[in-house]
């Protein structure tokens, strides 16, 4: 079995809306849907699994039905982070997967995933037993020596930038959120699932990524991705 786990526990601060950005309205459609299509559409996700604020249950039920998202199966309750949210997914999981199935984990603020993006992070896991969304830096990167000032910098093609979707064997997803939560290892801060692995000393296989493949945290990504919408309908 393969099971898109889609983490929507955010409260949206940033963003300053008076409901959390997963649920904003775009085109009339909140942005979880768009985020769970691509999983519906996929011949290759049997299940999806989304992790919610608490009191939003029946709004994300009736919104399923309302946008054709069959594939939800299970509703799981956040965490006070986002790693406590995807470990509360992972250990839900325990009792519905098997070690060789397989998770693919998204924010719930991309609506913008590829098929050929999915289908390839897909395909990686399977051969290596997990993979991660990537992408190379064009820009330059400098190290700060100081806050105005630096001789420091780092080569551009040694470097990724990684996103969702991310996907692992359920067996090693298991084993290591057990393991980071029992060490405290991985889990505060910025981190997330492929860097907990990185800390757990897991290597990570790089998918390929999208540039479209945008994560709405501000207000600006948020009108940009209203944009794209109109443009599509027309």
């Amino acid at each position: 079995m393969t099971v898109a786990l889609v983490v929507a526990g955010g409260t949206g601060v940033r963003m300053g809306l008076d409901i959390p950005k997963q649920f904003a309205e775009v085109e009339g459609k909140p942005v979880l849907m768009y985020t769970l299509e691509p999983f519906q559409s996929s011949p290759e996700i049997d299940a999806i699994a989304v992790v919610l604020i608490a009191g939003w249950e029946d709004r994300v039920r009736s919104w399923a039905e309302t946008w054709g998202i069959r594939k939800l199966r299970w509703i799981i309750p956040g965490g006070e982070t986002v790693q406590e949210s995807l470990r509360n997914g992972v250990f839900y999981l325990e009792n519905h997967l098997k070690g060789q199935d397989v998770v693919v984990v998204h924010d719930g603020i991309r609506p913008l995933v590829d098929g050929f993006v999915l289908a390839n992070v897909l395909d990686v896991c399977r051969l290596h037993g997990n993979a991660v969304t990537a992408m190379p830096y064009t820009e330059q990167v400098f190290v700060m020596d100081d806050e105005a000032s630096t001789v420091r910098y780092i080569p551009r093609e040694t470097l990724r930038r990684v996103a969702t979707p991310q996907a692992y064997r359920f067996d090693l997803l298991d084993e290591k959120y057990h393991e980071a939560f029992e060490k405290g290892i991985g889990i505060y801060g910025s981190s997330y699932t492929n860097t907990m692995m990185t800390d757990l000393g897991v290597r990570l296989y790089f998918a390929a990524g999208s540039d479209r493949n945008i994560k709405l945290t501000t207000a600006g990504e948020l009108e940009f991705f209203r944009a794209f919408v109109r443009e599509n309908r027309r």
